[in-house]
């Protein structure tokens, strides 16, 4: 049975990092890339980063561009989101997902105050 759980949401302020993990079980981690989406209250799940298998080719929304990094530990079965100058257009939960499948994990709350 696939498990996707993220974990590393709380409250910073802006400006402030955080850095989310979604740790993965029930299938071949390394096989698989790995997105991170999140959903704003009132608006629809968003894409926010992607990574390949092997760990190449990340990719990103362009409101997160300069600002988060995705990276993945094959040998952990952990995929990351690091976010730096955060904004409170960054709030919301965010959720990783096995890029291709209906498998998500159950979100982590990121709250970003002024």
């Amino acid at each position: 049975q696939v498990h996707l759980v993220e974990s590393g949401g709380g409250s910073v302020q802006v400006g402030g990092s955080l850095r989310l993990s979604c740790a993965a079980s029930g299938f071949s981690f390394r096989s698989y890339a790995m997105s991170w989406y999140r959903q704003a209250p009132g608006k629809e799940r968003e894409l926010v980063a992607r990574i390949s298998s092997s760990g190449g080719s990340p990719s990103y929304a362009d409101s997160v561009k300069g600002r988060f990094t995705i990276s993945r530990d094959n040998a952990k079965n952990t995929v990351y989101l690091q976010m730096n100058s955060l904004t409170p257009e960054d709030t919301a939960v965010y959720y990783c997902r096995r890029s291709g499948t209906t498998d998500w994990g159950q979100g982590t709350q990121v709250t970003v105050s002024s």
